[in-house]
């Protein structure tokens, strides 16, 4: 082989590598190819600076009351008052750079609010876009779980563990015709239909109703039952699980996918 084919191959490995490398990160952080003009810090990085800048958590009120950063804002980029709430918390620290996170890796909400808040002039928004899984895993003494810091590392639920306890749509119907079960819907008042899914053969009770919640896991685990949860599209449940276990709740399932999952199975059972 000749120097210029010698050449050739080291810049082809080279090429190849990088291009390597590079998947691997997008594959990552999806959304980092997704939204390429939106800053991002890594999680390493926030934690050297997280004293002086405000941290703000764009996701539910439920999900921000189940586990959070420590002393984290939170503002839903769902609620109505997002933009209006973002720009009063700049104008309060013009000097400030202000961090959003959510979730996970994969979550996009991080990404959306810091580009919401740049269409609408707000600067010095960043995405922390390792989410607040990988933040409680590596700083449990700057989370917070249930009211509590720091986070014992045996209290976070994995992803495989949570997926444990999820059924399909037919095992869930299997299990409700074989009795010994409570079904919960846990859905908001927004995404309820005029009924159920099991018209008759549930119950209704909102995901951040701690009594309702209490009464249900007591019922079941005094009457030997199975909990049969579901929400929208599977993703409230796991939080909710984190109450379950703290509750000490003996038996119970997850609707996988939620809802939209259920219609989908329907659709394939009857066409």
């Amino acid at each position: 082989m000749n120097a210029i084919n010698i050449y050739k191959l080291i810049f082809l490995t080279i090429c190849l590598v990088t291009s390597a490398n590079s998947y691997a990160k997008n594959s990552e952080f999806p959304g980092r190819e997704k939204y390429p003009t939106t800053p991002y810090i890594s999680i390493n990085d926030l934690h050297k600076i997280k004293d002086k800048v405000v941290v703000v958590d764009v996701r539910t009120a439920y999900e921000y009351r189940t586990l959070r950063i420590k002393d984290a804002l939170n503002i839903s980029l769902s609620s109505k008052d997002f933009v209006s709430q973002m720009q009063l918390l700049s104008k309060a620290n013009p000097d400030k750079k202000i961090i959003v996170y959510c979730n996970g890796k994969t979550c996009m909400k991080s990404y959306k609010a810091a580009l919401k808040c740049k269409h609408h002039d707000i600067k010095n928004v960043i995405s922390y876009d390792a989410g607040i899984m990988d933040w409680a895993r590596k700083y449990p003494a700057d989370a917070v779980l249930l009211g509590e810091s720091p986070v014992a590392a045996q209290r976070i639920i994995s992803k495989k563990a949570f997926k444990s306890y999820l059924i399909t749509p037919e095992e869930f119907e299997n299990k409700l015709g074989a009795g010994k079960v409570l079904v919960l819907d846990i859905r908001d008042q927004l995404q309820r239909n005029a009924t159920g899914l099991f018209p008759g053969k549930e119950r209704r009770v909102y995901i951040n109703d701690a009594s309702g919640l209490n009464k249900y896991i007591a019922k079941a685990n005094k009457g030997g039952k199975t909990l049969l949860i579901y929400d929208e599209v599977g993703k409230q449940v796991r939080w909710l699980q984190y109450y379950l276990e703290e509750k000490k709740a003996k038996s119970y399932y997850f609707m996988k996918g939620g809802v939209r999952n259920y219609y989908k199975y329907l659709n394939e059972k009857y066409k």
